[in-house]
């Protein structure tokens, strides 16, 4: 009976085992089958999403996407076999390269269709420089060429403003100056929504202009920015009321403490 009752475990570990490996030779084959499937699979479709920055304006298309990579592919990407398509260099090489574009997401659902999500940098000022070079720098800083599709609407930067070089926080303190205004400007509701240029003169001081009024608001080197805001605005809620728009031809705020504004 004993003997009887260990050939029984002997063959039910035998048992076990062989169903387990019939098992798992069934889940490669079909694992291989469905690598196998994919492979000869194609695509079926392109679904391009570009996210629109906060003024509604796209400064690049869905077109110019498509465009880009089927430039890169030597194709279109319709009808491609999905074994051919590299997402990851889709993503990284090809379209997060592209000066326009921020993130890139990229890629292919159950039913062989390719998403590609696009999310746009996003400009914070336009620069024309002291040689006629326009251009745009994005939130981070960086640069950005003019778009065919579509004009940011920032505030544009001109005057005695140097050429753009990629280290210029260090080697452009003119142009760093510049881009921290524009941050300034940016982070202020109230000074966003009044500001229309900024012109950089010689001795590297900055004079803004509003779009209400034909004055220009005067403010000296980069330096306490947050008082002067201040100051002006003080200045338009108790004093410009009065005086009415049309009245000044500049508010000079470079002094510290002072308002100092100059009538036509």
């Amino acid at each position: 009976m004993s003997k009887l009752r260990s050939d029984n475990l002997a063959l039910n570990n035998i048992l076990t085992k062989a169903t387990y490996l019939v098992g798992t030779i069934l889940l490669l084959i079909l694992i291989s089958s469905a690598v196998s499937q994919q492979k000869n699979e194609i695509i079926k479709d392109v679904f391009i999403s570009v996210e629109q920055l906060p003024d509604s304006s796209k400064l690049i298309t869905e077109k110019d996407i498509l465009t880009a990579i089927t430039r890169s592919m030597g194709r279109s990407p319709h009808g491609m076999p999905i074994s051919d398509i590299n997402l990851q260099r889709l993503e990284e090489k090809v379209l997060e390269k592209d000066p326009f574009i921020s993130t890139a997401d990229v890629y292919i659902d159950a039913n062989e269709k390719l998403h590609i999500d696009i999310t746009q940098r996003e400009p914070l000022l336009r620069i024309i420089d002291a040689n006629g070079k326009s251009y745009y720098l994005d939130k981070q800083g960086k640069h950005m060429p003019l778009s065919v599709n579509f004009t940011a609407r920032v505030p544009v930067a001109n005057g005695y403003i140097p050429p753009f070089t990629p280290d210029y926080d260090k080697k452009r303190p003119e142009l760093r100056d510049l881009y921290r205004l524009a941050q300034d400007l940016e982070k202020d509701p109230f000074m966003k929504a009044h500001t229309e240029q900024i012109f950089m003169t010689k001795k590297r001081e900055f004079i803004l202009v509003p779009n209400l009024g034909k004055h220009k608001i005067i403010l000296g080197r980069y330096r306490d920015i947050a008082d002067k805001f201040e100051r002006l605005k003080i200045f338009y809620k108790e004093g410009m009321p009065y005086e009415g728009w049309q009245k000044y031809k500049s508010i000079n705020l470079k002094y510290d403490g002072q308002v100092v504004c100059k009538k036509r």
